[in-house]
């Protein structure tokens, strides 16, 4: 696939990167290409957000990387994924930047200059604040505003050095800026969504101040989201772990999560399309799962005695659909967990990350779900945290699971128990997914959705 590349900065800038790329770019959490040699970059786009003469230049890349086919039979030359990169270049690196390094680079126009993840330097994240604040367009890049938001100047920046498949900036507690790593052309639902509720009134997630796109080849292509931060809050995940690890329950915090979800559904329902699944849409969605299911079974072999039970799930869900059963799908959250969630120093719950699953491909992303696919996937997440604590928790995920779905039902009007054979559809599906993920990933935690797998193939009778 041939891109117009649209840039201020030389062809040859890539080729002076290149041999710092194919170390640097595979180490990275966000990196999506594991395990694949990188045969080599192709520029999508640059653009000089700082003059590459200058004492701090600024080179903002949409850089492609190709790899090795997963299979001999695949096709010899896939497209390979896009990525964002902010690439920083300076004579040396302070002591504070190490952490940052790429690597010196010894050709090109770059000859000289040490080339670092500029995301770790204040200055750059100014020059991006900035170019949100006054609506700015340079070159093929294009920064827009909410209105109604003031965005100040001054603001402090720092990196949030967790864990996770972008990178994120947050500006002196007041904004935080969400860079996506991994991108497509299209409408991103992290942008879309929010946006979609914020003009909807829905106070559970956060309204965009501004974002940041680039437009190539008649397409666009959503880079960051802006967004207000939510000073002091915890999220989901680290305060269910401190609650299990000072024994106590999560209870009344599952509930007002159940609640929060369905209020974020309802005003989704209410501003964006909605569509009936009937019996054809549903066999092809249980098919769909039927296929993952033996894709999994046949890359874990420990899935393998499960999947015979497993399958009735979906069967069901079919057999349910062919006697006339419809269900009404909508846009959803689409990778909803209690690392999603953040609760604020005044206990108000909000949403966040709208991105979906990042594996799947935009359009699915984008596609009208049941709702009970974000319920099957909080669900899950209270597994997840009732195994990962230090002791036993016997009985907290049950406990967790009850009370979300009762709080579900308090804001939604509809109790996802009441819908078992769907609820047992989506979270079977869930489990089968965190059996490849685990193995393939983080084998140390496959007992996790295992534990899960032997539940959900004996179910108990309705």
């Amino acid at each position: 696939m041939s891109e117009a590349v649209t840039s201020t900065s030389p062809p040859s800038l890539l080729a002076s990167l290149d041999p710092l790329l194919r170390d640097w770019l595979p180490r990275q959490r966000w990196y999506a290409g594991k395990g694949r040699p990188v045969t080599g970059f192709s520029l999508v786009a640059a653009t000089d957000l700082l003059p590459s003469e200058a004492r701090l230049g600024l080179h903002h890349l949409l850089v492609r990387a190709h790899q090795q086919p997963v299979a001999a039979t695949a096709a010899p030359e896939e497209p390979g994924d896009c990525y964002q990169l902010l690439i920083g270049t300076r004579e040396a690196l302070p002591p504070r930047l190490a952490p940052a390094l790429i690597g010196h680079v010894t050709q090109g126009p770059l000859a000289g200059r040490t080339a670092y993840d500029a995301l770790y330097d204040t200055r750059p994240a100014e020059v991006l604040l900035e170019a949100l604040r006054t609506g700015a367009r340079i070159g093929g890049l294009r920064f827009e505003r909410e209105g109604e938001q003031e965005i100040r100047t001054g603001l402090v920046p720092r990196l949030m050095t967790a864990e996770q498949s972008n990178s994120s900036i947050v500006y002196g507690d007041t904004f935080i800026l969400k860079l996506l790593r991994r991108i497509v052309p299209g409408v991103n639902p992290d942008l879309e969504l929010p946006l979609a509720l914020a003009r909807e009134g829905c106070a559970r997630v956060p309204a965009p101040a501004g974002w940041m796109v680039a437009d190539l080849a008649d397409r666009t292509w959503v880079l960051g989201v802006l967004q207000p931060y939510v000073q002091g809050a915890t999220d989901g995940w680290e305060l269910a772990l401190r609650e299990l690890a000072k024994g106590e329950d999560f209870v009344a915090e599952a509930r007002a999560l159940g609640r929060a979800t369905a209020e974020v559904h309802t005003a989704l329902a209410r501003t964006l399309p909605t569509v009936t699944l009937g019996h054809g849409r549903i066999r092809q969605l249980a098919d769909s799962m039927i296929g993952r299911l033996e894709e999994v079974a046949r890359a874990v072999p420990v899935l393998r005695p499960y999947a015979p039970a497993l399958r009735t799930a979906f069967t069901a869900l079919g057999d349910l659909a062919a006697e006339g059963r419809t269900w009404t799908a909508q846009r959803v959250h689409g990778d909803l967990h209690l690392g999603q969630c953040l609760r604020s120093p005044s206990g108000q719950w909000s949403l966040i990350d709208f991105e979906g699953e990042p594996a799947k491909p935009l359009a699915e992303r984008r596609m009208p779900q049941p709702p009970v696919r974000d319920v099957a996937g909080m669900l899950r997440s209270f597994d997840y945290a009732a195994h990962s604590a230090g002791a036993p928790a016997p009985g907290w995920a049950e406990s967790c699971r009850a009370a979300y779905c009762t709080g579900y039902a308090e804001a939604g009007g509809h109790d996802p128990r009441t819908d078992p054979v769907m609820l047992r559809a989506c979270e079977t599906d869930k489990a089968v997914y965190e059996v490849l993920y685990e193995a393939r990933h983080r084998p140390d935690w496959l007992a996790v959705p295992l534990s899960a797998v032997r539940r959900l193939s004996t179910p108990e009778p309705a």
